[in-house]
């Protein structure tokens, strides 16, 4: 099944008007005084010293200051509502992973490299940057952080069970998930109800994020059914039968509860569960977590961009302030403070990145998560893959938690997405 540039752009329409009720064009209107930009973006996405610095005056930007909105509740439908009114847009959105699903809309964005940024390419990590170029080729979303994953995993833990625990020496171990597995079969032996992984849909989310494609291609054919969707499908029930999930599905207290009693003894992660699982979750174990090469190889899951709205009052200054806050030096502090890993490799040598982590026994997790972004291979995003994958997760949990046959949960979500898709617009 293939996507035309005409369905995509439906897609976009229908998104914007179906979030909103809206379908009359209103003014042409951003929001904000004269010598305002503003900008709107979510609770955790960018560091509130260089807000800060921005408010008072925008580096590179004469007589513009900067005036942020961090937005509660759904913030996607919010900037749909706005962008479908086209009156008081804001001149300046941050948009998370999902930036494809915004691609139906990019007329309604500058194309940056137009103002300058073909110019900084070469700062970022390639496959970061393309994820920001829309299908005909435009610039629409300039990079932000990103997510690489890694292998955490309980050192002590590892050491009661007499399976190898320095970070080398593990990722050795497990080079792939089959290692993995085996690796965790024996810490289970020795730490009895030990997991690998909280829950069914987070062993299938990493496998998928390690992949060079992903549930669609650049030129919109369905991949959903595919031989890579299908291996990562099983992959995620395997550590189900062999008894390594803990069962604990996303959004509930237990997905805290089995970090904080231990249970968890390994997991496949981005760089932010750091903060979000043990550092949060378990504070006690400080000193006890190491991270190691992903089995399997390099992944990435998140990461976010900033885009400029056709509303913009200052297009030029609103650009001299996205260059200016992502910049290598700004994303090394970001990553202090709200831990966002850069999307600029000259940062991940900066000593702010490079300090030993207390919480991981003094070691230098930089070290990890920069190669594994440097690694990544990056995969095409299509606006269509949210709803191709809520059937599949909706499946594995069946599958997890009612015992459902794995065959016919397979075919069930397959027969869910060609539905969705159908009805918007893709087949």
């Amino acid at each position: 099944m293939t996507v035309t540039r005409r369905q995509l752009l439906v897609l976009g329409a229908g998104a914007a008007a179906g979030a909103t009720g809206l379908t009359g064009c209103g003014s042409r209107s951003s929001l904000g005084a004269a010598d305002q930009l503003s900008m709107w973006t979510w609770v955790g996405s960018v560091n509130d010293t260089l807000i800060g610095q921005a408010e008072q005056a925008i580096p590179g930007a004469i007589g513009k200051r900067l005036s942020m909105t961090r937005i509660g509740g759904d913030y996607k439908t919010k900037v749909l509502t706005a962008l479908a009114g086209k009156s008081l847009v804001p001149d300046i959105i941050a948009i998370n992973d999902d930036v494809a699903t915004y691609f139906p809309n990019a007329d309604q964005f500058h194309d940056l490299n137009e103002l300058g940024a073909d110019k900084l390419k070469g700062d970022f990590l390639d496959w970061k940057w393309k994820l920001g170029i829309t299908p005909d080729g435009k610039m629409m979303a300039y990079p932000m952080d990103t997510g690489p994953t890694a292998l955490f995993y309980r050192r002590d833990l590892f050491e009661k069970a007499g399976v190898p625990t320095e970070p080398a020496d593990v990722a050795a171990a497990a080079p792939d998930w089959d290692g993995f597995i085996q690796l965790g079969k024996k810490v289970k032996q020795a730490v009895p109800g030990s997991a690998i992984t909280d829950n069914i849909t987070s062993v299938f989310d990493y496998a998928i994020a390690q992949l060079p494609k992903r549930f669609m291609s650049p030129e919109g054919q369905y991949l959903g059914d595919g031989d890579h969707i299908k291996q990562a499908w099983e992959l995620s029930i395997r550590v189900v039968k062999e008894g390594l999930s803990a069962n604990a599905q996303s959004g509930s207290t237990d997905a805290n509860a089995v970090v904080t009693n231990g249970q968890l003894v390994a997991y496949v992660g981005a760089v932010w569960w750091a903060q979000l699982g043990p550092k949060n979750a378990a504070p006690k174990t400080k000193g006890q977590w190491r991270v190691c090469a992903t089995p399997g190889g390099a992944g990435n899951r998140g990461g976010s961009f900033l885009a400029i709205t056709k509303y913009c009052k200052d297009p030029q200054a609103a650009f001299a302030f996205i260059s200016w806050l992502e910049s290598a030096k700004n994303q090394a502090e970001a990553f202090k403070d709200p831990v966002l890993f850069p999307s600029t490799p000259a940062s991940y040598t900066d000593p702010r990145l490079t300090a030993p982590d207390p919480f991981f026994g003094g070691q230098r997790i930089v070290d990890v998560f920069a190669d594994a972004a440097k690694k990544y291979p990056g995969a095409y995003f299509s606006p269509y893959d949210t709803i191709i994958r809520s059937p599949i997760a909706a499946e594995l949990v069946n599958v997890e938690v009612a015992g459902k046959s794995s065959d016919q949960a397979w075919r069930d979500a397959q027969t869910q997405i060609h539905r969705e898709l159908t009805r918007a617009g893709a087949i």
